[in-house]
């Protein structure tokens, strides 16, 4: 795209319309302009008033500013687009939108008729290999986007997704040292953009603002505004400990989302190592947040404070937009597309409106085209006749390399038969035979590694299951038991698909728990029926997990729940590809995705009939249990016959509540995933080395 003097980049979000202006002066670009509408209620909520709501914002803001014939680019959701990075095989650069297009087909999950697509390279001077982003939207998202600005006539020129408009911006700004996040937390949703040199990675979370604020309308019984309005104020009220202490899971969750999504993309990108996270968006607004997520993901988080571009020279508005600048990074983005100035250019902007705008661009070119024609035409003719002639002359040598090529081929072809293929079934045997001692040391390593996150209540610690009763109330025992630990399908050929949360989400992971490892076009495929036929490449070997068991915190105030979020599935969480390298010795694998599949009411105890779709732990050996209040394996306690056998704790004799106050049973479902890559060296051992050579 051509330069431009100046353009708007307008993000419609879901609390607010946002908008800067960006021009190019003598001294550079500078913010011209800018301005954040908030809706009336948050869109989501809005039911059939949505659209309303936000033509009403737009014609607000075509009021306030100058907007005729200037371009604009404009942002759709990340959540609701499609974006997939895939390398390509080392090929002619004239072949790359034929191979790139075949991929499309193979990874838009709808016809290519149906959706709005395009795509970007990521090349590197050092390495030959050329990294492709594939980005696609149903079309009538797309017009239905797009139909809002060209109602009034406004110059849409660029339509880009909400994550890849941040990355422009901190890509444009020289925010990337290293690898780094930039997360734009949003009021629906949070980006994830994760960044080197000359690659991209997104991944969008359901978890945003709202989230916060749904949770203390729960927990205070407050319409949605004032809970909007208690959440923007909690640095400040009296209540502040019991705000934060309400917003605990949603702090929870949004940690383990971010460590999931840093244990895919450090599968996938085995030198990489994430140095810095930016912070943007309008939630880390929320007090504490930015500091709860530096200490528990152990990584530096810094908030953006500035942009490269010049500030508006008005005072007045040059201070409103500092206020709102951790909000502004997406039309940031957009407005230096729409400029030319961005490092992707790829657009979702539709086919038809393309053309219409090349069209209008080149009509004033096609008188003098039309003049030129006739001279043309006269010289082509001349040029065909000359070439005919040449190609005729050399038919004879043609004949002679077709003939060669061919011989060629046989011989290829004989050698492939003769010699290559010799041995073949022999050598696939002796590798069978040796695998089956492969493996072998895993299941031992994790039963230690899920014993050993289980959480250590100190008040118990010496005591015997009979004699917890005596030490405190059985909702406030922080213990956890588990019924069974089951792999829910054999090494798996291929894991890629599961443990990807774009091509498996958190839901459809989660219902893995329940289908042995069946999901769609993510499952495991079988083992072949004949030892010797050979199996698909591999790509990621592993295995799903299934751990069930209970807990006695109840389900009130999801007790149960956070206690096994913030012990069992937190230590599990940090066992990562690099913490798996670092330990010695070295551990074989490492939990590439978990997921509470279930957290609920007790059904019933370790003694009821099990699901068939799992063996119980305490099948392996009469009348035992595994306890996480010691570590101990401890004998069951007989039920009384007054009681029924359901609602006795096998381990204490104690008749278990009903309701509200009963014990917490879950699933949780693990990814075990074999082979940790190396880490990247750290950055003072790289300058080491250099100083060495």
């Amino acid at each position: 795209m051509a330069s431009a003097r100046a353009a708007w980049g307008i993000d419609i979000g879901n609390r607010a319309l946002k908008a800067i202006k960006l021009v190019n002066g003598p001294e550079g670009l500078r913010v011209d302009d800018f301005d954040v509408i908030e809706h009336e209620s948050i869109l989501s909520n809005a039911g059939d008033n949505k659209e309303s709501m936000i033509q009403s914002a737009l014609a607000n803001f075509v009021q306030r500013h100058d907007v005729k014939k200037i371009p604009f680019a404009m942002s759709v959701s990340g959540q609701s687009s499609f974006a997939r990075f895939i390398k390509l095989p080392p090929v002619e650069p004239r072949k790359i939108p034929e191979i790139v297009r075949f991929e499309a087909i193979q990874q838009i999950p709808f016809p290519l008729d149906d959706v709005e697509w395009a795509y970007q390279l990521f090349e590197s001077e050092d390495s030959p290999e050329v990294e492709v982003g594939i980005f696609a939207m149903r079309k009538e998202l797309v017009d239905r986007q797009i139909s809002y600005l060209t109602n009034l006539a406004l110059n849409v020129q660029v339509v880009q997704m909400s994550p890849l408009a941040v990355y422009n911006a901190m890509q444009h700004d020289g925010r990337i040292k290293g690898t780094t996040m930039f997360m734009d937390a949003g009021a629906e949703n949070t980006d994830l953009v994760i960044a080197d040199a000359e690659t991209v990675w997104l991944r969008t979370l359901p978890i945003g603002g709202n989230n916060f604020t749904e949770t203390l309308a729960k927990a205070f019984k407050l319409n949605f505004t004032k809970a909007e309005e208690l959440k923007r104020n909690a640095a400040t009220s009296k209540y502040a400990k019991q705000i934060f202490q309400a917003m605990r899971p949603v702090f929870a969750d949004l940690v383990a989302e971010i460590q999931r999504s840093i244990g895919f993309y450090t599968a996938g990108h085995r030198d990489a190592r994430i140095k810095k996270i930016i912070a943007l968006g309008s939630t880390f607004r929320l007090p504490g947040l930015q500091k709860y997520l530096q200490q528990n993901l152990q990584i530096e988080v810094e908030r953006i404070d500035a942009f490269r571009a010049a500030p508006p020279a008005d005072g007045k508005l040059a201070a409103q937009f500092s206020e709102n600048l951790v909000s502004l990074a997406g039309p940031y983005g957009l407005a230096l597309q729409a400029m030319g100035e961005s490092k992707i250019a790829s657009s979702l902007l539709p086919a038809r409106i393309r053309k219409e705008k090349m069209w209008r661009e080149k009509t004033k070119w096609f008188a003098a085209a039309a003049a030129l024609f006739l001279f043309g035409t006269g010289l082509g003719y001349a040029r065909y006749f000359m070439d005919d002639g040449a190609f005729n002359k050399n038919e004879s040598q043609r004949d002679r390399q077709t003939q060669t090529v061919k011989a060629a081929q046989a011989l290829d072809a004989q050698y492939a038969n003769d010699v290559q293929s010799k041995g073949a079934e022999d050598r696939t045997q002796i590798l069978q035979v040796q695998s089956l001692q492969n493996g072998r040391h895993v299941w031992a390593h994790l039963f230690k590694d899920i014993h050993e996150a289980l959480p250590q209540d100190p008040a118990l610690a010496g005591k015997t299951p009979d004699q917890y009763k005596l030490v405190k109330p059985r909702g406030e025992r922080n213990v956890i038991y588990i019924d069974s630990i089951r792999a829910l399908n054999s090494y798996s050929v291929d894991l890629a698909k599961v443990i990807d949360p774009q091509q498996t989400p958190d839901d459809d992971f989660g219902r893995l728990a329940n289908t042995g490892g069946a999901a769609g076009s993510a499952a495991t495929p079988a083992p072949p029926a004949n030892p010797t036929e050979a199996a698909p490449p591999s790509t990621v070997r592993g295995f799903l997990v299934t751990v069930r068991g209970f807990t006695p915190r109840t389900v009130q105030n999801s007790a149960g729940r956070l206690l096994i979020k913030q012990t069992l599935e937190a230590k599990l969480a940090t066992l990562t590809a690099k913490a798996a390298w670092d330990m010695t010795p070295r551990k074989p694998y490492y939990v590439a995705r978990i997921w509470l599949a279930q957290a609920g009411r007790r059904r019933s105890t370790i003694n009821r009939e099990l699901d068939q779709t799992f063996t119980p732990v305490a099948a392996l050996t009469t009348a035992m249990t595994v306890t996480g209040g010691g570590g101990a394996v401890r004998p069951v306690v007989p039920t009384t016959p007054q009681i029924p056998a359901d609602q006795i704790d096998p381990m204490t004799g104690e008749p278990i509540q009903q309701g509200q106050d009963a014990d917490t049973e879950f699933t949780l479902l693990i990814a075990v995933v074999l082979d940790p890559p190396r880490p990247a060296p750290p950055a003072d051992a790289e300058e080491q080395r250099a100083d060495a050579r």
